[in-house]
């Protein structure tokens, strides 16, 4: 099992909106940056993904998702009304890759930003990196462990 944190902006889709999904799951789309895209491509069904609100007051892990499909070409990038269209993206050599994740676990608090900076052991966490924008970002085992001892 591998571990990960996802990035969205809640006015786009947020906690609440995904526990209110039919089935408390949602496909990941919409993802346009190729690194963040090969993460997506490592995910397996059964990975734990912390989510992650940014753009949000305050900055912060809200819960847990749960993969529950691999990744699959998102349908977005073919369609052109989608503000995630991609003209060169065909069916036959898509560019772009979603995965389904599903609602798991809510932390008993949202963990914040500020309060991960000043957490031991997270010194190098992917989030915490200056300069880092990724929307789809792994996280080793022992920051999952850290983060998530923070709201058993």
């Amino acid at each position: 099992m591998k571990y990960w944190l996802v990035k969205t902006e809640p006015s786009e889709f947020s906690w609440e909106d995904l526990k209110a999904a039919p089935g408390q799951t949602t496909s990941w789309e919409g993802v346009r940056n190729y690194q963040a895209r090969n993460f997506m491509r490592e995910m397996q069904p059964g990975d734990l993904v912390l989510f992650y609100h940014s753009q949000a007051n305050p900055l912060a892990i809200m819960g847990i998702a749960k993969v529950v499909r691999g990744a699959y070409p998102d349908p977005t990038q073919f369609d052109p009304s989608s503000h995630y269209f991609d003209p060169q993206s065909t069916p036959e050599n898509p560019r772009w890759d979603t995965v389904d994740i599903q609602y798991y676990r809510e932390f008993s608090a949202p963990v914040s930003l500020p309060q991960l900076k000043e957490i031991p052991g997270l010194e190098n966490m992917v989030l915490l990196r200056k300069g880092s924008r990724l929307s789809v970002q792994p996280v080793t085992e022992r920051e999952w462990r850290i983060v998530t001892a923070l709201r058993e």
